[in-house]
């Protein structure tokens, strides 16, 4: 999933039950808010819950106050709910602000507040949610609200809230999920099942925050996680309730990594893919010991990242299957990706999009699409009416798999160099205008030669299939038949090429069969095809 199929949250104007925080430094009435924070029921009713980075900076403030439903504009002395002084933080002793390290599974506080001027406690105000150290698993649906902080992006202050369905970040005792504008402030924020909108109220099991401040490494605005609550927190929730100073925990233990199970394939559900494409996605290099991995779009909007493995069994090339969008989301409207890297530590995706846009994702990994970047708008004629394939490779000198080569309708062909420093607006013709290339129905980038640059491999209509060594922008190269015209290829529905197999060349072909079943070709040379492995 990226930004671009990610729900968008809805202004509101608040519950009781949920506010913000701020002190010397950070005071009502301000440009910005400090963190978000959720009144949980105790039987003392003074408690509020929020993330542990966020406890850490209270912890030094002064003047330190929690404003329910707060209003911007109004002065501490009109907020609807009152102010709270916020007497004591309550963190686990492990926790350390703003890792990466297994203990941001602890990024949780509790504070205790003090009553109102009028000396009403703060759960009699303002009622609470129910702090929940049971749920199971890692899939729920919740409602995620926030305070942004920033006025650019929330000039009036208002909270948001989001409905969302969330998975485990992989590796950690944590949830994610994805939204847009969940901008800093939010960090603290509850997680809320069986939530009321009419009341603000539900069961609270997790709160913003966790990984590196409750965002990805990207600081993604659509990538919100939040530690799930288990032993750990119902202990230091339980210090809070009670009023009890937090004592030293054991060591901790982060959670055992679950290993996915191996991918199943099978022609019945392969039918249905409809885009693939190869790469280094999930921390592989071509030197290193994994080979590459495998995104494939499917006909209903699901994207499938397909992890590659280890050993040198052909028959089994990927270890693990990660879904990076669901089911009708908006990869349905994707026309053409292709892997690309423009020099980020993980390969990345161009993509043509129905409407005519081209994007370019630099990284792609296990939790999604990161850093959008548009190279063509939306009603672009070029590339919503005369584009036909595309595929990215290394065709000019340089380290990168930063060029792409598109074919258009009426037989030219263009290759569009460095994409992330160009964009698309310094194509060099390859072929010009002819009646040959309409009839190209697969392209896909190989380094299947000892050319200092990416090969091409060509399935024609009529099944001829063609390798063009060390293309560059000097034109087509000599071509090497490796499938003459009227071959079973003509029924390859897709074909990519990868470093699926031991060594370090993209020199394996998967295809993709009209009947759904799916091939690989290993060590793929100008001397043709070689051994064809069935996995599907």
């Amino acid at each position: 999933m990226g930004r671009r199929d990610s729900p968008s949250p809805q202004q509101f104007a608040g519950h009781p039950t949920v506010g913000t925080f701020f002190f010397d430094s950070k005071p009502l009435g301000g440009k910005s808010t400090f963190c978000t924070g959720s009144v949980v029921h105790t039987a003392a009713k003074d408690i509020v819950l929020t993330a542990g980075h966020c406890g850490t900076g209270l912890q030094k403030a002064t003047h330190r106050i929690f404003v329910p439903r707060y209003v911007s504009g109004k002065s501490a002395a009109a907020q609807p709910y009152g102010v709270f002084p916020v007497t004591r933080v309550y963190l686990d002793p492990r926790y350390v602000p703003n890792t990466k390290k297994p203990v941001s599974d602890l990024d949780l506080a509790f504070t205790q507040t003090a009553p109102n001027s009028k000396g009403k406690r703060l759960e009699d105000v303002t009622g609470a949610l129910t702090f929940t150290s049971t749920a199971t698993g890692y899939t729920h649906r919740v409602t995620v609200l926030g305070y942004p902080s920033a006025e650019k992006v929330n000039p009036r202050h208002n909270p948001i809230r989001c409905p969302v369905t969330t998975q485990r970040l992989p590796g950690y005792a944590q949830l994610s999920m994805a939204c847009t504008g969940f901008y800093g402030g939010v960090s603290g924020g509850p997680w809320i099942k069986d939530y009321d909108p009419a009341r603000g109220t539900g069961k609270v099991i997790g709160a913003t925050g966790g990984y590196n401040g409750g965002g990805n490494d990207t600081n993604d605005d659509w990538v919100t996680y939040a530690p799930l609550f288990g032993k750990d927190a119902q202990a230091l929730f339980n210090d809070a309730a009670a009023h009890r100073t937090v004592g030293a925990r054991p060591p901790y233990g982060a959670p055992a990594p679950t290993t996915p199970p191996r991918p199943a394939f099978t022609p019945a559900v392969w039918k249905h893919a409809v885009g693939m494409t190869a790469g280094y996605f999930t921390g592989g290099s071509s030197n290193g010991a994994r080979h590459m991995d495998l995104i494939v779009r499917w006909d209903d909007g699901r994207v499938t990242l397909y992890q590659g493995g280890t050993t040198g069994d052909p028959a089994h090339p990927f270890t693990a299957e990660y879904q990076l969008a669901p089911a009708r989301s908006i990869w349905a409207k994707a026309v053409a990706l292709t892997t690309v890297n423009t020099g980020t530590p993980t390969d990345g995706l161009a993509v043509r999009w129905t409407d005519g846009e081209m994007t370019l994702y630099p990284t792609v990994d296990t939790k999604g699409f990161h850093g959008e970047k548009q190279l063509a708008p939306p009603q672009t004629p070029l590339w919503r009416d005369t584009a036909h394939l595309m595929t990215g490779g290394r065709f000019t000198p340089g380290a990168n798999r930063d060029d792409l080569l598109v074919t258009f309708k009426d037989g030219h062909v263009s290759l569009y160099t460095d994409l992330a420093t160009n964009g698309l607006t310094q194509p060099t013709q390859i072929t010009a205008k002819n009646a040959t290339w309409p009839h190209a129905g697969q392209l896909t980038t190989a380094t299947a030669t000892n050319n200092p640059t990416d090969d091409l491999i060509v399935r024609w209509s009529d099944g001829e299939t063609t390798l063009y060594p060390g293309l560059t922008t000097n034109g087509l190269p000599a071509e090497t038949q490796l499938q003459p015209p009227n071959s079973p290829w003509k029924n390859a529905a897709l074909v990519t090429a990868g470093a699926f197999t031991p060594g370090t060349a993209a020199d394996d072909i998967l295809v993709r069969w009209t009947d759904g079943h799916v091939s690989l070709f290993t060590g793929t040379d100008t001397n043709g095809l070689h051994t064809e492995t069935p996995l599907a």
